[in-house]
């Protein structure tokens, strides 16, 4: 016996002088302490519960009175010391901060202390007199003195015990104590600090050193990867080196630690070069373990790291711009749609090179179509994530040096509210950070309208822009149901389009040259002064070969008004800007070039240019301008005393359209006129619309016994749910009742749909006279025989349906279902009716003649390619051509598509918009802007009289041309009184 125990002592020293591994016994003693610390603290706490379980139900309320006092004052001291150390722990303190920072510092050092260890020498079993062993002694104390204050903060002692950190610091804190015993130093599961490094993120953002969402994202998944890295890594180095312990001959496999690590990144990447293998079972059994983890969790981690830190290097930088080339930002609702029907719209309506190059900036990373588009146009774009409510991001796009911001809203949006207010938010931003810089923005709802010329630094006069899609939209069908065809005429003359496109699409060489022409600005010339503008529109189209149909005075000493062919008391002033329909920006600069004493003899227009006395005559009128300057500004300064309307609002927030403020002078020439037009027709309090008595949404609801007997009436049909976001309907009745109509002349509309819906928008329709509502859907042909559809002037198809999350074609389902349904309606006309003219289609027979009636429909799309589902293809070629050349200047379908063209009109040149404005609503002003918003309803007047300007402003109406061959009958007329045509 004795012989065998000096073998066996000769044995242990041979193996610490050739570094052979630790004997079985001594890892199996570290290991049990570990697991016995873990399953004791269990079992206690488990005790603990049992016993305060038999002392809640068991013990009598005798003794549980004696000690109320004193679990009182004991709850409530361990309230207060769960409450402090739980508040130091978290980092709000500066000694949790500390505490926390101290700890991840540590088990960093103690990883480090691991890893040199495993570097030089490859068994687990090391000689007590280590130099490392002091320095991890000092930080394994701070580990379990930390970990005392964790587990007393702790509420539930049980999920605390079981959770990860705790898990650490038994299989780490304990081997140190135990090494002091044995006198081995044993490097086991010291490894397993590498866990600690999950909470790098948290520590990175106490130091403030990741703010964005990105950023800590990113700390979180490289956190994640290298922990999981290196602790797998110290797993298969502990078990090849230790061999599988039910073998009695040791299989261990001698590994260094780095050479596990090359091992578990080959594993990781399911890359498997065999080099390096295990040998062991558990090693094996390890690695098919770690090898599904990987591919469960390593594989998402990995892509989702690449994608971040590629579009953080792509996508994240800063702007360069090109010195001498202006561009511009598009922001707001950045998505493949938009960004598609904009690039269309913008690149074709720049006639010449392209100059100007588009900054997109969106606030979630492109897709994969996305990005294709931009690598189309990659000469013309360029895409940052970001967004303009943080400063960094407008400093790394440098808004302040851009040209204009436009700000694209998302028209099919199921809370129009909230689109617009955060679209308002991007203007205020903007404008707060880049006072100087331009801004053109979306706005859906005509109420939100308000709230921008309320911004600080807004400024209509720089250029900034409104474009309200329910005020342009539903107030261009409303001016399409009293002139046919509108929308064809405006989008050819507000929109530029490719001329190649435009020439393949249509056939007569009359529409062709049509095309050409486009409204235009350009001031007039001073020879013009005190001229009026008939004067001035006569000598423009002899002389100059142009059509004036408006100008831009200033009314004020902050104010500009836009009339449209105004009455003869309006005289032209010095510097006035005139809208023109001419084909180029040279014909309209005729106008400015225009010289009484040079170009009287002129014939040719061509020939017009810059004249020599031009300079002269500048000189002298310089003197003239000042005096009548201040002539002005004194008028101005009195009217403002004696206006009932108040400009606080600042100078340049807002302008009239198509009407004089009330606070200037009204016209001298006509005298006032009173309200009241007979004993049925009142107008409001502004004299800009008919107005009546409010009536209760179930008088105006009419009965479905029998057909109504309204005609020539309008069919408004309007898709709508009782939870659906209102449209605006009023928008769609103002225009239709404006003042400028004589009571006769109003058109009674009847709207067809939920009437739920309908009863929501009555609130805001409940005072304009002739409306009236019928319960119904326009996909019933009862209903809309109920309507009386035959005998109607025009019908509109309104639908305020969002779009949905499944396929976006569909949302104009309901629509397009609709219209084809009111065209299939066909009613018969006798001889007589049809001899008097209308739409009619004669289909002959070999002994019957008969006439049917065709109902003319306006259909609102929000998709624009869903207009192709009203064309249908016919065999006889000539028979498709009259057709397509019937339906182009109809413009019967109207898509929104039409007002985002309309804003890149506005970017080349804002006053066109002012102009299309004043065409589509008849008129506004910031008085009449800000009372509709006040306002739910419409006031009548307190008094009997009001100004004649309102009353006098232009209105749109077709007037036949009987003399020419081929049939104009979509020509607009402007007209400032009934009977005064333009």
């Amino acid at each position: 016996m004795e012989n065998e125990i000096y073998i066996a002592r000769q044995e242990d020293d041979l193996s610490e002088v050739l570094g052979s591994h630790c004997t079985q016994y001594i890892q199996m003693a570290f290991i049990c302490s570990c697991l016995a610390i873990f399953l004791g603290g269990i079992i206690f706490i488990l005790i603990y519960r049992i016993n305060q379980f038999i002392y809640t139900f068991f013990f009598s309320e005798h003794l549980k009175g004696m000690f109320a006092v004193k679990n009182v004052f004991y709850i409530r001291w361990k309230g207060y010391f769960q409450d402090w150390v739980v508040m130091m722990l978290s980092g709000q303190t500066a000694v949790g901060r500390v505490l926390v920072i101290l700890v991840f510092l540590f088990s960093i050092g103690s990883l480090n202390i691991y890893i040199m260890n495993c570097y030089s020498v490859k068994q687990f079993c090391l000689a007590f007199e280590d130099q490392t062993v002091a320095i991890d002694l000092i930080f394994n104390s701070f580990f379990l003195f930390y970990f005392g204050l964790r587990f007393l903060a702790a509420s539930d002692k049980l999920s605390f015990w079981l959770e990860v950190n705790s898990m650490v610091d038994f299989f780490t804190i304990t081997p140190v104590c135990v090494s002091f015993y044995l006198q081995r130093n044993w490097l086991g599961l010291r490894f397993l600090r590498a866990l600690r490094l999950l909470e790098l993120p948290k520590i990175l953002q106490f130091l403030h050193m990741t703010t964005s969402g990105t950023s800590i994202k990113l700390s979180k998944l490289i956190a994640q990867f290298i922990s999981a890295w290196l602790t797998a890594a110290g797993f298969v180095h502990w078990m090849e080196n230790s061999g599988d312990p039910w073998v009695q001959q040791q299989n261990y496999h001698n590994l260094t630690y780095f050479e596990c690590l090359y091992l578990i990144m080959a594993t990781m990447s399911t890359v498997g070069y065999g080099d390096i293998v295990v040998r062991t079972a558990l090693g094996r059994a390890f690695i098919l373990i770690f090898i599904i983890a990987a591919l469960l969790l390593f594989a998402n981690a990995m892509t989702e790291l690449v994608d971040i830190l590629r579009n953080t290097k792509r996508y994240r930088g800063f702007y360069e711009g090109v010195k001498g080339r202006k561009y511009i930002v598009v922001c707001g609702d950045v998505n493949l749609l938009s960004v598609t029907a904009f690039l269309r719209d913008f690149l074709s309506q720049d006639t010449e090179e392209v100059t100007t190059e588009i900054v997109f900036l969106g606030e979630e990373a492109p897709c994969v179509e996305l990005e294709t588009i931009f690598r189309c146009y990659t000469a013309y774009t360029t895409f940052f994530e970001g967004s303009v409510m943080i400063y960094e991001d407008l400093q790394r796009i440098k808004m302040d040096q851009a040209e204009a911001c436009l700000i694209l809203a998302d028209t099919c949006s199921p809370q129009p509210f909230i689109e617009d207010t955060s679209n308002i938010m991007r203007v205020l931003s903007i404008k707060n950070h880049c006072p100087g810089t331009r801004v053109i923005v979306q706005i859906i709802q005509s109420s939100n309208k308000v709230y921008l010329p309320k911004l600080p630094n807004w400024d209509w006069r720089r250029g900034d822009s409104i474009i309200c899609f329910a005020e342009l939209k539903l107030g261009l069908i409303a001016q399409s149901c009293v002139v046919p065809g509108l929308t064809k005429l405006l989008t050819s003359l507000f929109i530029r389009e490719d001329s190649q496109k435009v020439s393949s699409l249509l056939k007569h060489q009359l529409e062709i040259e049509g095309q050409d022409y486009k409204v235009m600005t350009q001031y007039l010339s001073n020879d013009f002064a005190n001229m009026s503008f008939q004067d001035v529109c006569r000598l423009c189209f002899v002389k100059l070969n142009l059509m004036l149909v408006a100008i831009e005075i200033r009314s004020g000493m902050h104010a500009n008004s836009i009339l449209i062919n105004p009455s003869e008391a309006i005289k032209i002033h010095h510097d006035t800007l005139g809208f023109f329909i001419a084909k180029s920006p040279e014909e309209a600069r005729r106008a400015h070039y225009y010289c009484i004493r040079c170009h009287s003899d002129l014939s040719n227009p061509e020939n017009i240019g810059k004249c020599r006395c031009r300079r002269k005559r500048m000189r002298n009128a310089y003197s003239y301008q000042a005096s009548r300057n201040l002539v002005l500004h004194q008028n101005y300064m009195e009217n403002i005393k004696e206006s009932k309307w108040t400009t606080d609002r600042g100078p340049g927030k807002s302008r009239s359209l198509g009407i004089l403020p009330l606070s200037n002078i009204p016209d001298p020439s006509k005298p006032q006129k009173p309200v009241k037009e007979g004993s049925d027709s009142m107008l409001d309090a502004t004299g800009m619309f008919h107005w009546c008595d409010s009536v209760p949404f179930k008088k105006a609801l009419l009965k479905r016994k029998k057909v109504i007997s309204q005609s020539d009436h309008i069919v408004a049909c309007v898709f709508g749910e009782a939870t659906s976001a209102l449209i605006g309907l009023r928008n769609f009745v103002m225009p239709l009742r404006a003042s400028n109509f004589t009571f006769r002349q109003l058109k009674p509309i009847v709207f067809i749909g939920n009437a739920e819906f309908l009863e929501r928008e009555w609130e805001f329709l409940q005072n304009f006279p002739k409306l009236y509502v019928l319960e119904g859907t326009a996909l019933s042909c009862a209903d809309l025989k109920l309507a009386n559809i035959k005998k109607c002037c025009m019908c509109a198809i309104l639908s305020a349906h969002a779009r949905g999350p499944g396929d976006q074609a569909l949302v104009d389902t309901k629509s397009v279902l609709a219209t084809l349904n009111i065209r299939s309606l066909q009613f018969k006309l006798n001889v007589t009716t049809a001899a008097k003219g209308g739409p009619t289609t004669d289909l002959t027979n070999q002994s019957v003649r008969v006439f049917y009636t065709k109902i003319p429909v306006i259909t609102e799309l929000k998709i624009a390619s869903n207009a192709q589902f009203f064309q249908q293809r016919h065999n006889d070629e000539s028979h498709e051509e009259h057709s397509r050349a019937e339906q182009l200047p109809k413009g019967t379908v109207f898509s929104d598509s039409f007002l985002d063209s309309v804003l890149c009109t506005t970017y080349h040149n804002n006053h066109v918009l002012a102009l299309f404005q004043t065409l589509v609503t008849g008129g506004t002003s910031p008085e009449l802007e800000e009372y509709l918003a006040e306002e739910t309803v419409l006031t009548g007047s307190a008094s009997d009289v009001v100004h004649v300007g309102p009353r006098d402003r232009c209105k749109l109406a077709l007037y036949p041309v009987t003399n020419n061959p081929v049939a104009l009958e979509d020509m607009v007329a402007c007209n400032c009184s009934a009977n005064q045509p333009f």
